[in-house]
């Protein structure tokens, strides 16, 4: 099989993660060529290609070039067989997968994994009113999921696993790491049983990795 294209970025990236397993549902091959931040993205062949420089970036055997994390997800999810299931056929199915698409990154992004980036990698100066408010805003955010998935869902949209699931989960693992202690998972048994479903599935687990589930949660001294 031809290579579909390259994409660079660091390792792990949840948002290069969750392209890896929807081009695979695809047929589609996708290099991920070695990649160091601030090094491979700042060399002048790089910025060439994405001005920017910022990753995830898609480089197509076409030449096609793309950069924002959901242009590229949206893109791979769309270009082979499994299009219809993993982004939807009617209007409506469509638009609750981008919402969910959306809020991943809007919502989870920012307030699980700002926290993070403050307390644990220390990209950030500790910014004690910024990290309580992504802590709150975080709670809202579990809670409509766990509302979200009443009933035993299994899937956000649907009866079959689409890009809204690989969007919300791909930062359910760095949720549930920092913040889904015991306490948390009681409380929110849906969104518990939605994750563990998720994560166990043979496929998902050869991108993402084995789940895991903090003993206490992340606070400000981490």
């Amino acid at each position: 099989m031809a290579p579909f294209g390259k994409i660079y970025s660091y390792p792990t990236n949840p948002r290069v993660t969750r392209v890896m397993v929807m081009a695979e549902m695809n047929g589609l091959e996708i290099e991920i060529p070695p990649f160091t931040m601030r090094e491979t993205n700042a060399t002048p062949e790089f910025l060439a290609k994405f001005p920017l420089g910022k990753v995830p970036a898609f480089e197509g055997a076409d030449g096609f070039l793309l950069t924002e994390s959901l242009a590229i997800a949206y893109y791979v999810a769309q270009a082979g067989p499994k299009a219809d299931q993993l982004l939807g056929k009617d209007a409506k199915t469509q638009a609750l997968i981008r919402k969910w698409a959306s809020f991943a990154e809007g919502e989870i992004f920012t307030n699980a994994f700002m926290p993070i980036a403050m307390a644990v990698m220390k990209f950030y100066p500790m910014n004690e009113g910024a990290f309580d408010m992504h802590i709150k805003n975080l709670e809202k955010d579990i809670k409509a999921l766990e509302v979200a998935l009443e009933g035993g869902k299994k899937y956000l949209v649907g009866d079959q696993v689409t890009m809204a699931d690989f969007s919300v989960a791909s930062w359910l693992y760095h949720l549930f790491k920092h913040f889904g202690d015991a306490e948390m998972r009681k409380a929110n048994p849906n969104l518990t049983a939605y994750f563990e479903a998720f994560a166990a599935v043979p496929e998902h687990k050869k991108y993402f990795g084995e789940p895991e589930f903090a003993e206490a949660r992340l606070t400000r001294e981490g």
